[in-house]
């Protein structure tokens, strides 16, 4: 699969909705995530994000705008012992609560299904991010916009490459319906030298009409530090 750069896939793409990037630092010592999410109508774009105890959740910007909560405000970031799980909706819940009890990742995704807004059917997809640097990508999606059938993706990736990552995000192309995300998670370069300088990296090149909040985490993978930085069109 071809390498490519993320100011390349996301300039080149006004919608690509929300996204989960993963992925290893340049030098091999952290582990990268990054999520952001993005809007067209005014509720989706009245959103922030802000940090929590075991990672962060979005909240409405001005609750007096705020019309259907049901699908835009939830966790997208939470950290369940040595685990970091990302996703675009509640679904973060579903994988920390079968991860408490012993269950899997995937089992936790075999009992959810796309969102139920149609004509989109919105995937979710989820990502969880190991100790060792090892991580997992998913998107459950409905079958060419057909809500009567599931289909569910699931990719690991055991060892991490310095430098490099994986990105997938919702929506294929900026069409009426949004059409779901295709094909295998992109295979993107990591090269910032710390978050604050991929977030911004991130941040310039997403659409500015569009883009809402952006979160990037690099967590060492021989110590707990964490560098994390939030960005919020609503400041």
């Amino acid at each position: 699969m071809k390498l490519q750069r993320m100011e390349d896939i996301l300039s080149g793409h006004a919608y690509p909705g929300r996204g989960i990037l993963l992925g290893c630092s340049a030098d091999g010592r952290k582990a990268v995530a990054a999520y952001f999410i993005m809007g067209r109508s005014e509720n989706s774009r009245n959103r922030v994000f802000e940090k929590t105890d075991d990672g962060i959740r979005t909240r409405a910007f001005d609750e007096s705008k705020m019309t259907d909560p049901s699908l835009i405000i939830y966790h997208p970031v939470r950290r369940v012992g040595q685990c970091m799980i990302v996703t675009n909706g509640d679904q973060t819940d579903t994988i920390r609560d079968f991860l408490d009890k012993g269950e899997c990742y995937v089992c936790a995704l075999r009992s959810r299904c796309y969102e139920p807004d149609p004509p989109n059917y919105t995937p979710r997809i989820s990502g969880i991010l190991l100790k060792d640097g090892g991580y997992k990508l998913s998107i459950l999606k409905s079958a060419d916009g057909d809500p009567a059938c599931s289909h569910r993706f699931f990719y690991e990736y055991d060892k991490p490459v310095a430098g490099q990552g994986h990105f997938i995000h919702t929506y294929q192309d900026n069409l009426e319906p949004l059409p779901s995300f295709e094909g295998e998670p992109r295979r993107v370069v990591c090269d910032a030298p710390d978050a604050q300088a991929f977030a911004e990296q991130l941040w310039k090149h997403l659409n500015a009409d569009n883009k809402v909040s952006l979160y990037v985490c690099y967590a060492g993978l021989e110590d707990d530090t964490l560098d994390e930085v939030i960005i919020n069109k609503h400041a």
